[in-house]
């Protein structure tokens, strides 16, 4: 492995101009889809399950398969070249509550994320302020509700070059003292978004805390 060159903060040599080549004749001819189908850029952290300690920061990009499900791909980064991490369902208490005990132990509640201002969907830059912000409201007033089961592909965390071992189950904060750095990693990342999670969770007080179910969020209850 040492041999090996490092690209885009992964084992291996830049692309050929050969497979450049390809790549866009490709994306020129192909269908896409599935990915077209990708409808919301969130941003949020996630905790490993088994070891609450370490957390990640993970750009969600979201599709819906029905009213009752989402599907996310994470990425670490929001910009090209970035790293596929992991993946993310995301199910209606409706769903949720049709699933066997130890299976919801494998779902976290999204309520601290949404009313502490740490979830958020990145503005693009030529959107004015307000018009985003009812978006982004409206966009919480549902994921507030959702549970979700996320696996991590990828410790990045870890500077692995590769996506190694295991995948890893994650889950999310249901309080602020469970991340002793929420201030200055939340802070830092909003710094590079032009947001604000101080404003949002102002802004984010009407929204109704839904009861989280007892078998959800199972990390925080060891």
């Amino acid at each position: 492995m040492d041999s090996i060159p490092i690209t885009n903060k992964a084992a291996g040599e830049p692309i050929s101009t050969e497979n450049k080549v390809l790549n866009t004749g490709a994306a020129a001819i192909q269908n896409f889809d599935p990915v077209k189908n990708i409808c919301a850029h969130l941003n949020a952290y996630h905790a490993y399950a088994d070891e609450p300690g370490r957390c990640v920061e993970a750009n969600h990009y979201c599709s819906h398969l029905n009213e009752d499900m989402r599907q996310c791909i994470l990425y670490d980064s929001p910009s090209p070249p970035a790293r596929l991490i992991g993946i993310e369902y995301m199910i209606t208490p409706r769903l949720y509550n049709t699933l066997d005990a130890e299976e919801q132990k494998l779902w976290h509640s999204h309520v601290f994320e949404v009313k502490s201002g740490m979830l958020i969907m990145p503005k693009p830059s030529l959107v004015p302020d307000t018009v985003w912000e009812a978006a982004e409201n409206k966009e919480m007033e549902q994921v507030v509700h959702l549970y979700g089961k996320v696996y991590h592909l990828w410790q990045v965390d870890k500077s692995d070059r590769l996506p190694l071992g295991e995948p890893k189950l994650m889950t999310s904060f249901t309080a602020d003292e469970q991340m002793p750095e929420f201030e200055t990693a939340v802070g830092e990342r909003d710094k590079r978004f032009g947001s604000d999670w101080k404003h949002k969770k102002e802004i984010r007080s009407y929204i109704e805390e839904p009861k989280v179910h007892e078998n959800a969020d199972a990390t925080w209850k060891k």
